[in-house]
């Protein structure tokens, strides 16, 4: 299992945790529980809360976490529902939050899932097998209009245009059903000098459409939300991205919650009432070193934030 997956910057999280022994920490994006395990490993009468929308990641934990589960509280749950999932287990505040934004290992390389567009598979794209939404429907059914503006917006593709009114035109013929036509699609609908760029020229329409399947960028500002408000004075929220428009959101998110005061200027005192719940801790990204990029190119674009929760009776 752990040739399976490797978690990208493994150490700077930790470390950007400051795990205690008798803490209690959030992973909301359990994944394989490559960082969870290392968090797990340094608690005694702490504990560790895994959450993941994907069945299957909770399967592979339950085994992974095995030697630590008296400390370990695994949730089939979304992130986006974190005060909820945390009220349910009385857990009145956290030490500890770590949101690792990616697409887990696994479930690229499972080809079933539909992630990848280097194997055929049914078009999926569901990080949570039970939710309606697939990128079928959405490849066969979402207008013109959406189509575009997903792939523009969600997958930075400078091509949406072309791209959609390739997908809108093949399907008048027949369903578009496996990850490969897809790829043959785009890939048509792509100008040469496009198809000779390193990057896979399907690369940004499956980020667009898989992030659309699992509403994965609208679940962020509340989530972001919801952390700050759980955290404990001097709990650590750690949050790791892997494209602009997730980096973009993490950090603006972060930067509104570490604001104070918005009154005008001009305003003699303050009327808003308003105090930071966050203090920033990186003002810029931790990236992967060279050596971790040797033995792991998918930590190539990952990007890791780290804020702090403020005591409310400093301010």
């Amino acid at each position: 299992m752990e040739e399976l997956h490797k978690p990208v910057l493994p150490e700077e999280t930790i470390d950007a945790l400051r795990v205690r022994p008798d803490g209690v920490y959030v992973d909301g994006t359990l994944g394989r529980a490559g960082h969870a395990r290392r968090i797990a490993q340094q608690l005694t009468t702490g504990r560790l809360i895994g959450i993941d929308r994907d069945m299957a990641a909770i399967d592979a934990a339950e085994e992974r976490l095995a030697p630590w589960r008296d400390r370990v509280t695994l949730v089939h749950g979304n992130f986006s529902d974190l005060g909820e999932i945390l009220k349910a287990l009385d857990i009145a505040g956290a030490d500890g939050m770590l949101f690792d934004l990616g697409v887990s290992s696994p479930q690229l390389d499972d080809a079933s899932r539909g992630f990848s567009y280097m194997q055929d598979a049914p078009l999926d794209m569901r990080m949570d097998r039970s939710a309606p939404l697939t990128a079928r429907e959405i490849v066969n059914t979402w207008s013109y209009e959406e189509l575009r503006r997903i792939l523009f917006t969600y997958g930075e593709e400078r091509y949406a245009p072309a791209i959609a009114r390739a997908v809108v035109r093949a399907r008048e013929n027949r369903p578009i059903e496996t990850t490969l036509e897809l790829v043959d699609l785009i890939k048509g609908a792509l100008p040469a000098a496009a198809l000779r760029e390193k990057q896979h020229p399907a690369k940004r329409s499956f980020q667009a459409i898989r992030i659309a399947v699992n509403g994965e960028l609208d679940a962020l500002p509340p989530m972001l939300a919801a952390a700050a408000d759980a955290l404990n004075p001097g709990g650590r929220l750690a949050v790791i991205t892997f494209h602009s428009l997730e980096d973009r959101i993490v950090k603006r998110s972060m930067q509104d919650l570490a604001k104070g005061c918005t009154c005008p200027p001009e305003f003699p005192v303050c009327v808003c009432g308003r105090r930071p719940k966050l203090r920033l801790i990186t003002r810029k990204p931790i990236t992967a070193s060279e050596a971790e990029l040797a033995d792991n190119p998918r930590a190539r674009s990952a990007k890791l934030r780290v804020a702090e929760r403020c005591d409310p009776f400093d301010l």
